[in-house]
């Protein structure tokens, strides 16, 4: 055999020969996904299809968190919709604030190293950060997973990104993954899997892993995957590495030594510019959550900063953590109590604002400063707003002074 990437590998593994960049298989997969934006759809498109049953309902999970709890009649009884059907199944249902997908499927173990999994959102790419192969479909093809166990899937070929150095302390994996989209660009790795390593990701956590693999899909990624070096999980697994000689469509190689926190401008997510450059910007909004960031590293890297102060008096933070168990380990170890003595208020776990069907819908002409993924004009649900992009740290520096601003400008 050729030497492989880390996708060919897994790819390979869950096909009937080894395949490499560009060639079609059929894969099995190992799990499958949808949120209430696509489970709806899914679920009719699996009718039509002549679906009964499941290939195998303990493979398969629903997540209500995108518009959770609903906010009119139509997503409430689209969410019933989904308690039928996972009824009906033996499928497990996430409900109500138990979290966003991405984060109960892995607390969840419904995802593993050297997993093929497939959800119907574009962010399964997150899955990546435990050396999983995991993309985002469309509702129909997840309706053909969940009836054959199987997809079909073009071998992307692997954009391999190095990181060397060590993070300064006020520099995070959000900063790392926003300088590199401001290279690569949001179509740069277009249907290409994005493979990280070097030793900045080796010493990285699993939670700031998921922050490179989630936002691979910003630059077009198929999926993004760390590679596993460092990798540190509470079960056995065996990790798949990739071959020494493998071919990679293009190697980035950044040192991160001299790194500055980042910030991405309205309206385009690789928009990206050293936040000293345009600091200064009043705001008027901060949120601090999402699949992205609403993890308790993130929640911790927040209250580091806002201990002892207050928010802005002309800003409100939102802070919505990934999931009930990220609120409950915040709330046992006193971080809730900070982030609340410091005027942030809680949302319900789940994806809120990110996405601008509720729970934070920006007005005319605010100035919002967020730690989500996206930052399109109207993402968070007012296209005369402006959104940028940021660290948990840098979101809660700025909440505090009431303008774009850094930690170090806290003294």
């Amino acid at each position: 055999m050729k030497p492989q990437t880390i996708a060919e590998k897994i790819i390979s593994a869950h096909s009937e020969r080894p395949v490499y960049a560009d060639e079609l298989s059929i894969v099995r997969v190992d799990g499958a996904m949808a949120s209430d934006t696509t489970a709806p759809y899914t679920i009719k498109a699996f009718g039509e299809m002549g679906g009964l049953r499941v290939w195998d309902p303990g493979k398969v999970a629903l997540v209500i968190d995108h518009a959770a709890p609903a906010p009119n009649e139509t997503i409430s009884n689209l969410h019933q919709m989904m308690r039928r059907f996972a009824r009906e199944q033996g499928i497990r249902l996430f409900d109500v604030g138990e979290g966003i997908c991405h984060q109960v499927i892995m607390e969840n173990g419904y995802v593993r190293p050297g997993d093929v999994f497939i959800g119907a959102d574009s962010h399964t790419t997150h899955y990546g950060s435990i050396n999983a192969f995991s993309t985002g479909v469309g509702s129909t093809d997840l309706a053909a997973v969940w009836l054959t166990g199987k997809i079909w899937l073009k071998v992307p070929r692997t954009v391999r990104i190095v990181l060397n150095g060590t993070l300064q302390p006020d520099v995070h994996a959000k900063d790392v993954i926003m300088h590199i989209m401001g290279i690569v660009g949001i179509e740069g790795a277009t249907y290409q899997a994005i493979e990280y390593c070097g030793e900045t990701v080796e010493r990285m956590t699993t939670a700031s892993r998921g922050v490179l693999a989630n936002m691979a899909v910003e630059m077009g990624g198929k999926a993004g995957l760390v590679n596993p070096a460092g990798l540190q999980l509470d079960h056995p697994f065996t990790p798949v590495f990739p071959d020494e000689g493998a071919v990679y469509s293009r190697t980035l190689e950044i040192d991160v030594s001299t790194l500055r926190p980042q910030i991405s401008l309205p309206h385009s997510p690789d928009h990206v510019r050293e936040l000293a450059l345009v600091k200064g910007k009043k705001i008027t909004y901060a949120f601090i959550g999402t699949c992205t960031n609403g993890r308790l590293e993130d929640l911790h890297a927040a209250a580091e900063v806002l201990r002892g102060r207050h928010v802005h008096p002309q800003v409100r933070l939102l802070i919505i953590p990934a999931s009930k168990k990220v609120y409950m380990e915040a709330l046992r170890d006193g971080t809730v109590e900070t982030l609340s003595e410091a005027g942030a208020t809680f949302g319900v776990s789940g994806c809120g604002p990110c996405v601008g069907s509720h729970m934070g819908v920006p007005g005319d002409g605010e100035v919002v400063v967020s730690a989500a993924n996206r930052n399109f004009q109207g993402r968070m649900g007012n296209p005369r707003a402006e959104i940028y992009l940021a660290s948990p740290a840098t979101v809660a520096a700025s909440a505090v002074l009431g303008q774009l601003a850094e930690a170090a400008d806290l003294g």
